[in-house]
């Protein structure tokens, strides 16, 4: 794979100086080949006059012509076309022969296994565009853009305006509004398609035909949302969507949950849910596709000018895909689904090595920004943001937006700008809030001491914050239930007495980001008051303290199962069960007490038969008894369908229940194939690449391993399959081998993939289970190594604090 220069900021701004892009014109012969496409791109500019460039990653170049003269085309490097611009109007012409990709970046091409058809989509998020079309990447040199697709005949062309077909497989779209070069997508196949109006905006829906019958199952509900959604961010802002029909796409292999494209956004298409899911799965889809929604203005109508920026757009559509979609959907339970599904992501992510401020993290480069993609990105400046309007007030609040809005439209803006707006419209002065929640990393600790009776405030040493909380304390009383006040810390020490025994919750409501945990005296009392608990947000709020206690070895493995033990019986949330569980026995169980696991299956068997039948809460229950059984007799009746009442074995259901045969060594290739053969959807596909990689034998650690190497190409979703079946507890008589392999092996894995996916593989591949000092010796070893990938060594970084965790709660907790 070609080495390919990432944008500076430098750069990006040098040519935002100089240049105006008046227009785009693409034409992508998508018909011709299965393995590449003809683009030829037409873009026209106003230029200062001189020297500058514009990205280009193709197959091959064919033609480049600027101002009428042909430049050769072999000037192409790294990437980069040099050109010489004149003083006024400039017009370059660039014909290239481009990739399809399988990588879920670029123009990814994807067949489906149920009746191979061919699908496309666009994704040209970070520095993916210019694999699609010549263009000047930079999220602040916006342009209408004009697409003409050439399409095999029964394909459908969407894209970023309406489209058009004056004749069988061509396709026109746009003029689009003005968009940044990382919006530009299509979504291009036999794609089954639902369509409906709303308030005057076209709306659709389309997946792939194997999934037809669960898209038409799902629309009614992704419609009603979709309507909801609408009448709500047009109340708030005051401001109609402006860019024509409004498509959403469930598309196949895709990375992320899904992409703001206006006009057409793109999800994941297992969110279109072909088997029995859980509610927290629905919730989880509807604040994505509100989340998304809220992006059409903040993020679409105006963009950050920079990649530093782009804590707007993601933590601003985080706060307000969950509070609209808990204000106006049926899943008025949102909020405790944020808690349980996202609190956690935001706090581990500001605890690592790898934090940086929410807002202004440097940002040098194209390539450091992606990497900054992560918790601290979306929940924590969620978080910060819900802060800011419960103190601010929605008036103020919106009307800063809106104002932000209508200064900035089509146009591009910084998060000066934004809070300029705000000061703008009554909140005041908010620059000490921007210095120390906004521009430094890092989340203070608020914790009890009972013997001094205070609880202290205190910010990470090496980011030296002075942060004001306020946030609600629920205590108990010995033989008493809950009883919830409000407690304001702005100092470092805060007068706080409790009596002896009181159970002592610091912020279980999220009011605040602080890195809370109970103390010995809580955990003790949570054993008797969890199961006593009725309120589901205040549950959550125990697991989000119990789990960071955990995260930095202060609280025992014994008691995170105690506490599970006598909370699930009572427990009506399957987010608790969807999200606990998981957690439990993938951090928590390995470093337990022999017979931990044996007792968690008993607890979720007991769930599974005192919860109502058909309900998504004995589905969830359900799921854990599987993921938790290590009896393969057990697994073999619920195979054949032997389960309790309410349950189906879906293909969902039968493929979890495949892969921990796998894991137990009760299952072979043989068997997996035959399951495959039988029901060869892309699901059941990339099952099946984790089955296979989670058999305890030398050959399963091997499959696994040529997919991390590129000895063998898979598309993304198997690739991350397969590094996460191959690293499985008790099979380190296997795996051990591979923790040097890891580190020889890793940095040349940015010869065989980019972007997303090369981080993604880097982290699915870590070591994880190898709890061993000398693992932790070898994989730290790469930390020092020059010329590492930055994404890779992002992973690196992160994945070396937590096994360097792991092995902490260990040696503080022997079993």
């Amino acid at each position: 794979m070609s080495t390919y220069r990432s944008l500076q900021r430098t750069e990006a701004e040098a040519r935002a100086a100089l240049l105006t892009i008046e227009s785009y014109d693409v034409r992508l012969d998508l018909a011709a080949d299965e393995a590449t496409f003809a683009s030829t791109t037409t873009i026209h500019f106003d230029s200062l006059g001189g020297p500058t460039f514009v990205d280009l990653k193709p197959v091959r170049v064919h033609r480049v012509v600027l101002n009428g003269s042909p430049l050769d085309p072999d000037v192409l490097d790294r990437g980069r076309v040099p050109l010489e611009t004149v003083s006024g109007p400039n017009q370059l012409v660039v014909e290239a022969t481009m990739r399809f990709r399988n990588d879920g970046e670029g123009l990814h091409r994807s067949v489906d296994p149920a009746d191979g058809r061919h699908y496309v989509y666009g994704m040209s998020f970070m520095d993916a565009a210019p694999s699609v079309f010549a263009c000047f990447d930079q999220p602040d040199l916006k342009a209408p853009y004009t697409v003409t697709v050439l399409a095999p005949h029964d394909w459908t062309v969407v894209g970023n305006a309406p489209a058009t077909s004056p004749e069988p497989g061509l396709w026109h779209i746009g003029p689009t509004q003005p968009l940044s070069t990382y919006f530009v997508t299509l979504v291009a196949g036999p794609y089954h398609l639902v369509r409906d109006e709303h308030d005057g905006i076209a709306l659709g829906l389309s997946a792939r035909q194997s999934l037809a019958g669960a898209l038409e199952a799902d629309a009614d509900e992704l419609l009603t949302m979709t309507r909801q959604c609408f009448d709500e961010f047009h109340r708030l802002f005051g401001i109609r969507y402006p860019f024509g029909d409004y498509h959403q796409a469930f598309v196949p292999e895709f990375n992320a949950g899904a992409m703001e494209n206006p006009g057409c956004v793109t999800f994941r298409d297992p969110l279109v849910f072909s088997s029995r899911v859980t509610r927290g799965a629905r919730i989880r889809r509807a604040t994505t596709v509100a989340h998304e929604m809220a992006h059409q203005w903040f993020g679409n109508i105006v963009t950050p000018r920079w990649w530093d920026d782009l804590w707007l757009n993601e933590s601003f559509a985080e706060y307000m895909g969950n509070r609209v979609t808990a204000d106006v959907t049926e899943y008025s339970d949102a909020w405790t689904h944020h808690a349980y599904a996202r609190r956690q992501w935001g706090l581990v992510a500001d605890q690592r090595p790898s934090t940086h401020p929410v807002a202004g993290n440097g940002a040098l480069d194209a390539t450091a920004a992606l990497q900054d993609f992560d918790g601290i990105s979306y929940a924590k400046g969620s978080s910060i943001l819900k802060q800011l309007n419960a103190t601010l007030g929605d008036e103020v609040f919106f009307a800063g937006a809106i104002d932000h809005f209508t200064r900035h439209r089509f146009g591009n803006a910084t998060m000066h700008d934004l809070f300029a707006s705000w000061e703008g419209a009554g909140a005041g002065d908010l620059s000490a809030f921007t210095s120390n929640w906004l521009r430094t990393a890092g989340p203070d600790t608020i914790v009890l001491d009972r013997a001094a009776g205070v609880v202290r405030r205190t910010p990470p040493a090496e980011h030296p914050a002075d942060r004001s909380h306020t946030f609600r304390v629920a205590t108990a009383a010995p033989g008493a239930g809950w009883a919830i006040s409000s407690l304001p810390v702005d100092s470092p020490e805060t007068p706080y007495d409790v009596a002896e025994g009181t159970a002592v919750l610091l912020d279980p409501f999220e009011d605040t980001f602080a890195l809370v945990q109970p103390d010995a005296t809580t955990v003790a009392a949570l054993k008797t008051l969890l199961p006593a608990t009725d309120d589901a947000l205040l549950r959550a709020g125990v697991w989000n303290n119990v789990r960071s206690a955990f995260h930095n070895a202060a609280v025992s493995p014994a008691d995170v199962v105690d506490l599970l033990e006598a909370g699930l019986g009572v427990e009506d949330s399957d987010d608790a069960v969807s999200a606990t569980l998981p957690w439990v026995l993938g951090k928590v169980i390995p470093l337990a007490a022999e017979g931990s696991l044996e007792r968690v299956h008993r607890a979720v068997l007991r769930k599974v038969a005192t919860t109502e039948p058909g309900s998504t809460l004995q589905l969830s229950a359900f799921q854990a008894a599987v993921a938790s059984s290590a009896e393969p007799d057990a697994l073999r009746q619920w195979l054949r369908g032997a389960v309790p009442d309410g349950i189906e074995v879906d293909l969902d259901l039968r493929w979890a229940i495949l892969v921990r045969l796998a894991v137990l060594g009760a299952t072979d290739v043989v068997e997996l194939e035959a399951a495959l053969d039988a029901e060869p959807t892309a699901t059941a596909r990339v099952e099946h690449t984790r089955a296979r990689a989670s058999l305890p034998t030398a050959e399963a650690k091997e499959f696994a391993w040529q997919r991390f190497t590129g000895e063998v190409d898979v598309p993304n979703y198997e690739l991350t399959a397969a590094g996460h079946g191959m690293w499985r507890v008790g099979q380190e008589h296997l795996t051990d081998a591979y923790v040097d392999r890891y580190v020889a092996d890793l940095p040349a894995t940015a010869g065989a993939r980019s972007g997303w996916v090369l981080a993604d593989a880097a982290d699915a591949f870590f070591p994880g289970t190898s709890l061993r000092e000398e693992a932790l010796a070898s994989v730290r070893t790469l930390l020092d190594l020059d010329g590492l990938d930055a994404s890779i060594r992002r992973r690196v970084v992160d994945q070396v604090d937590e096994l360097e965790r792991r092995l902490a709660v260990r040696k503080a907790y022997p079993a």
